[in-house]
């Protein structure tokens, strides 16, 4: 492409190579014309009575051959190393006997000059996926969240004020156990998330049971029924409450193909697993919640706010921007 301060671009090349060659204009008035030098004037002329007007466009500067370009044994080494081991160009330059400028100039030229595309578990290319329309694929998942005595939890009111309240509130609902510690227990959050559009929905419930987990699924496909959006396929992890023959047979029942994330490979269904942390900081230990009663009465508003006004940087706007879902949209 043609930088901005070009004489020429393409389409004024093949104006000035036309009254060279067909209107037969001498060379050094028409290079006077376009303020550009002879020989580049008669350098596209003649381009254009060898190419025509292909001969016009841009071509690389590449050079054709590069005596000092890194050999690609040497490039695989660097790589391998910034992939195994993440180390940075100066650590990888000593060990192989190069410039750290050299090592660096590779990673650029592989993309891997940033840790942050490189997956910290794995150690391999962070590969991210999104699937062409609402529906498509669903992610599903279980989070839990230990629920709040009543006068607060100890991330607002400290450590010793936060035990008082969790043993009063132990005595009063008769949670403690067979050592007499108070034991209040957890909530199970079932969440939904809609790979194209991110659009969440969620359910807290008391167990992760397969039961449990097939009647939030049948209300979720329902949920997004009423949104214009059919649902294909939904993703899950191999938790009990998605390999038993039930869950199976619910989702063949709902016409949805169910597939399963590699085992101990949480990243393939990443997508659910951010909304858990997005869920976290901006819900669950946002403010202080007096009793797990007020924190739970919080969660269909904060809900609302995140598929129709939370601006999500990947999509460029909040979830709901992308429930366009009509019908005959997508078939």
């Amino acid at each position: 492409m043609s930088h901005a301060n070009a004489a020429l671009t393409p389409r004024a090349r093949l104006r000035l190579a036309k009254l060279i060659v067909e209107e037969h204009w001498p060379v050094a008035v028409a290079a006077k014309m376009f303020m550009v030098s002879t020989p580049t004037a008669r350098k596209w002329a003649a381009r254009y009575r060898t190419e025509g007007p292909a001969g016009m466009r841009d071509r690389s500067s590449r050079p054709s051959a590069m005596p000092t370009r890194t050999p690609p044994a040497v490039v695989k080494q660097i790589v391998t190393a910034r992939w195994r081991r993440r180390l940075g160009p100066a650590q990888i330059a000593g060990e192989l006997g190069m410039a750290a400028s050299t090592v660096h100039a590779v990673l650029v030229r592989c993309r891997l000059n940033r840790l942050s595309r490189i997956d910290r578990v794995s150690a391999e290319p962070i590969r991210r996926y999104e699937h062409p329309h609402p529906g498509a694929l669903l992610h599903m998942d279980v989070t839990k969240f230990g629920r709040i005595p009543d006068g607060g939890g100890h991330r607002f009111v400290g450590r010793a004020q936060g035990l008082k309240h969790r043993a009063v509130t132990a005595d009063w609902e008769g949670t403690r156990d067979a050592l007499h510690h108070p034991r209040l227990g957890v909530g199970f959050l079932h969440t939904v998330i809609d790979d194209h559009s991110r659009f969440a929905y969620v359910e807290m419930h008391a167990n992760e049971r397969a039961q449990t987990a097939i009647g939030v699924l049948h209300r979720a496909v329902a949920y997004f029924a009423g949104l214009g959006v059919e649902v294909e396929r939904v993703l899950m992890d191999n938790g009990s409450a998605y390999v038993s023959h039930a869950w199976r047979d619910a989702c063949a029942d709902l016409g949805i193909k169910h597939k399963r994330t590699r085992p101990y490979r949480p990243q393939t269904n990443g997508k659910i697993e951010r909304f858990h942390r997005t869920l976290a900081e901006g819900w669950a230990y946002a403010r202080f919640y007096s009793s797990e009663t007020e924190r739970r009465a919080a969660l269909p508003g904060w809900m609302h706010f995140y598929n129709h006004h939370r601006i999500r940087s990947a999509i460029g706007g909040p979830p709901a921007s992308r429930i366009n879902n009509l019908p005959g949209h997508h078939t």
